[in-house]
């Protein structure tokens, strides 16, 4: 943030294009990440980075979320997402059907007195917000436990991250993952912003992104505590974060294939 001299933060941005993702998703990645940094250089916040960077990725089917949701064991497609900002504010959605992009509508609840909405209830909060009503098809790839995520910093020095998934193949209805659930798949406060990817239900259990945030306020750069949040997970877990400083560029580490970019 701005000092008492007036001293302006610089910008940056990161996204990551989940976990078990290969080198032939990185061309999403990178859009994503031009895009919110077309809006930084511009100017623009930290929130509406991380929200363009997220849309364009929630609209490539070859990623994890929005388009490329997975198919659950009732052949529905459920999609979940949050943000999180330095400041201190909140919102997530989780089961939510018939959105394309729910990182718009979890944007929607920051600031709001509920944090987080899900199922049929969150759709309803679409509705009432004006985000249409959209069939998503979703991805039949057998796969999941990944995400998308971005994290960006405004020449304010406001933090913010992004983060939304598709879920995971034949899961069961309302099964909910990491990402909606704050300190686990994503965390921000005045030092950094982290958002996690991979198997969601190890990630919640180790309360990972928050975990990873605690040791930065222990004096950790953020190389240490990346690869520490790393190396609590046996190799055959496959888990990986992004995150991104009061200073710096941003940094992804991962015990498996990740595509990610930042500038």
């Amino acid at each position: 943030m701005k000092d008492i001299v007036g001293t302006i933060s610089s910008p940056a941005i990161i996204c990551h294009g989940g976990a078990g993702h290969s080198a032939k998703d990185q061309p999403g990645v990178d859009a994503a990440v031009e895009a919110g940094w077309d809006i930084l250089q511009s100017g623009g916040t930290a929130l509406d980075a991380t929200l363009a960077s997220v849309v364009m990725m929630e609209n490539d089917p070859a990623l994890n979320a929005g388009t490329g949701g997975r198919i659950r064991s009732d052949g529905s497609v459920q999609l979940d997402a949050a943000v999180m900002t330095s400041n201190g504010q909140f919102g997530a959605i989780t089961c939510i059907q018939q959105t394309k992009n729910p990182i718009l509508v979890a944007a929607k609840l920051l600031g709001e007195n509920v944090n987080i909405l899900a199922g049929t209830g969150a759709r309803e909060f679409a509705d009432k917000i004006g985000v249409a009503r959209e069939d998503v098809v979703g991805s039949s790839k057998p796969t999941g436990n990944d995400t998308v995520g971005a994290v960006a910093r405004d020449e304010t020095g406001l933090i913010v991250v992004a983060s939304s998934t598709g879920g995971c193949t034949g899961m069961p209805v309302g099964r909910i993952g990491d990402v909606p659930l704050i300190g686990a798949g994503l965390w921000c406060d005045e030092r950094i912003g982290i958002a996690a990817t991979g198997i969601g239900e190890q990630i919640t259990l180790k309360m990972s992104s928050v975990r990873i945030a605690d040791r930065t306020a222990e004096g950790y750069d953020i190389e240490n505590v990346l690869n520490w949040g790393v190396n609590q997970y046996p190799s055959d877990v496959e888990v990986g974060f992004i995150a991104l400083a009061t200073e710096g560029v941003g940094l992804g580490l991962a015990n498996t294939k990740m595509p990610w970019s930042s500038k």
